[in-house]
């Protein structure tokens, strides 16, 4: 017979999953990837900024940010379904604005389809339609939001 007060008693790891220490946006094949160790765990196709051609200088030029940034803290109850922070503009964003006499702009997220409009699944990806961010759909923003914590790397390449 079982002991169930020995079973109850006994402690289970179940295995973690897989955690993302860098994330790669590649702008020109609209994908983001998670990866561990230099291994892709996981591939999103992604929508972006409206003009998504260049760099990013300027608030309101629709473009998103090319550059090494950080994924510095999230919102759940964003406009959008979930978003994840990029810490955008680095110094180096601010100088090249400043050149021209302009605001480099901010609040660049990875997230998902604006609140009420998750029904739009993978149909968001047709055009680029954001102000300069990366946009996936809810459900895969379920999981980047689980697999990246705060802190980890992004890199996104033209």
């Amino acid at each position: 017979m079982l002991n169930l007060m020995a079973f109850s008693s006994m402690s289970f790891t179940l295995p973690n999953s897989a955690i993302a220490d860098r994330v790669v946006v590649e702008k020109k094949n609209r994908t983001l990837k998670l990866l561990s160790n230099g291994k892709v765990l996981k591939s999103f196709q992604i929508a972006l900024g409206k003009n998504p051609i260049g760099r990013k200088h300027l608030q309101g030029d629709h473009k998103t940010p090319e550059g090494i940034y950080m994924l510095d803290r999230r919102n759940e109850h964003s406009r959008y379904y979930r978003s994840i922070h990029i810490w955008y503009p680095s110094e180096s964003d601010r100088t090249e604005a400043a050149k021209h006499g302009a605001d480099p702009g901010g609040d660049i997220m990875i997230h998902g389809l604006p609140n009420g409009f998750g029904w739009l699944g993978a149909a968001h990806r047709k055009m680029d339609w954001t102000d300069g961010c990366i946009a996936v759909t809810d459900s895969e923003m379920d999981e980047i939001w689980e697999m990246v914590p705060d802190g980890t790397v992004i890199e996104i390449q033209p």
